[in-house]
């Protein structure tokens, strides 16, 4: 799926959040979204998943105006992971993952052997399969993760959006996650707080400060010492290693 964002603007009161973003995701494409705290990242992604409605500029599913679509559609089009997972009940990781089967079902529709093969099909992509009637809240952060990354695949959309999925995660379990979702085949845009994973796993990266995009482009093109100290205002040095990846070290 093609998911675009075109001049989008966004205000709290007075304070211009988001001035005239725009930003484009190909088919299958894995963008990364970066910039300082502020920048206006979270608040772009949940344009995009219409938690927010932008005051101007529109966003575009596969040439489609979102507005003009309903909620239950566009579920079909794109699933979310977002940063925080908190429930008030104690839900079965089975139950966790079937809620990404509500787009796809009609008002108090039973789940059925179709809905339990999908479930169960997810939780075994992120190696959680084993853990369907274990309690949510008993799992550790990676595996939380891992089951709300679960429920998205249970949508079963050609688009995933993610807010800074691995920001309260280990380096093993950060790299356990965008592993699996760079392997999904699909469109991915992501918010993302480490450089250096946005460098190994993006094949475009957008970046945000003040709310406008200061510079877009490949991970070689974008993640430069300059632009670093510009956004970031850091002094860095930037290196290759032996199998042609960018890594990002941090000067003091």
């Amino acid at each position: 799926m093609k998911l675009e964002a075109q001049q989008v603007k966004v205000s709290y009161g007075e304070s211009q959040i988001l001035k005239e973003v725009t930003l484009s995701a190909k088919k299958r494409e894995f963008v990364g979204v970066i910039g300082p705290n502020g920048s206006g990242k979270s608040t772009l992604l949940k344009c995009m998943y219409r938690v927010l409605k932008p005051e101007g500029g529109c966003i575009f599913f596969d040439e489609i105006d979102v507005q003009k679509m309903p909620y239950k559609d566009s579920a079909k089009k794109v699933a979310v992971v977002a940063q925080h997972n908190h429930y008030n009940f104690d839900f079965t990781v089975m139950e966790i993952v079937m809620m990404g089967r509500s787009p796809h079902k009609k008002m108090l529709e039973r789940d059925n052997q179709e809905d339990i093969y999908i479930v169960e099909d997810a939780l075994k992509k992120v190696g959680m399969d084993t853990y369907l009637q274990r309690n949510f809240s008993t799992l550790s952060g990676g595996e939380q993760q891992r089951v709300i990354l679960a429920r998205a695949l249970a949508q079963q959309t050609s688009c995933l959006i993610l807010d800074e999925p691995t920001n309260h995660l280990d380096i093993t379990h950060q790299l356990q996650l965008m592993k699996i979702i760079k392997g999904l085949d699909i469109t991915v845009i992501s918010a993302i707080h480490d450089l250096n994973i946005a460098a190994m796993f993006c094949d475009k990266i957008y970046v945000l400060k003040e709310g406008r995009v200061h510079a877009y482009g490949t991970p070689k093109k974008v993640l430069t010492k300059e632009l670093i100290r510009e956004v970031y205002e850091v002094e860095s040095e930037i290196v290759q290693d032996q199998n042609g990846r960018y890594h990002i070290l941090f000067l003091e």
